[in-house]
């Protein structure tokens, strides 16, 4: 973990001294460049389902794109997992679509049906108009879906993707929490993402993007709430699911200290069975 710190931190470093000569300034006097602005969106994509049932990964593609996001955090995503998808690989669909940068974090990584075929799988993913320069696929406490009489334990699934935007490091982490009403999973994931969201360099720009699973106030979230701050600024409750309908918020756009929030929104779309979630922020050069 101290090689990640130190490789941030001297990347910074390089990149704000950088910037600072080629602009033809002293670092004194580049203090206090313009903060950096963003547009993020989280969206549980569903596998690209609608409500209305139809398999349309382009119509997935356009809500992300008309939205006008930098960078996404996307759950439900299949990666030749099933025929509900078409054995797509949905995140790079996706990327070339959007002409984004991508990194796929794998929940459940399982052979294929038939031999030669990739293998299945399906988790969370980063897209990014900015380019991703370090990519890491955490492991936090799961309680798996794919597995008889599963116990609750580290599994693969919790997405970090290190993002490189007009000369500032933004740390970009998506995440999927335990979906059962009983809390107790869910609060062994928030620890698991404190303690790893904490390895960072002090006073990193971080977003932590997901489907949380679980109303703003929850319990089980509280111990979030002091490391990142909520993005949703509307009228509450700004439901997200389900998309006919919506009745509670448990889609988040979320950020550290350093992230100041302007503006959010939940967009009116039946694309998925949630509706996502759009944060303007900005982020000092710093």
């Amino acid at each position: 973990m101290r090689s990640r710190v130190l490789i941030d931190t001297l990347l910074t470093a390089v990149l704000l001294l950088t910037g600072a000569f080629v602009a033809g300034v002293t670092p004194a006097a580049a203090a206090r460049p313009p903060d950096v602005a963003l547009r993020v969106m989280n969206y549980n994509i569903h596998t690209g389902i609608g409500t209305d049932g139809t398999l349309d990964p382009a119509r997935t593609a356009a809500v992300i794109r008309d939205s006008g996001a930098d960078i996404v955090g996307l759950q439900e995503v299949d990666v030749h997992w099933d025929a509900r998808s078409d054995f797509r690989d949905q995140a790079s669909d996706l990327a070339r679509a959007l002409h984004m940068w991508v990194f796929f974090a794998p929940i459940y990584d399982l052979p294929p049906n038939n031999p030669g075929e990739p293998r299945r799988q399906y988790g969370v993913a980063v897209l990014s108009k900015h380019p991703i320069v370090r990519t890491e696929n955490h492991e936090i406490t799961r309680l798996s879906t794919q597995e008889p009489n599963p116990v609750p334990k580290p599994a693969p699934g919790f997405a970090e993707a290190v993002v490189l935007v007009r000369g500032v490091l933004v740390h970009v982490y998506a995440t999927h929490l335990d979906y059962r009403p009983e809390p107790q999973v869910r609060e062994l994931q928030v620890a698991d993402t404190l303690r790893i969201m904490g390895t960072d360099p002090r006073g990193a720009a971080q977003l932590l993007l997901g489907d949380f699973n679980a109303g703003p106030a929850a319990p089980e979230l509280a111990p979030l709430w002091t490391l990142v701050h909520d993005a949703w600024t509307g009228p509450d409750p700004g439901p997200t699911y389900p998309a006919e309908a919506p009745a509670t918020r448990i889609d988040y756009v979320t950020g550290s200290p350093r992230v100041t929030v302007t503006g959010a929104r939940v967009l009116d779309t039946l694309a998925s069975d949630h509706r996502p979630v759009v944060a303007d922020l900005t982020v000092p050069r710093w």
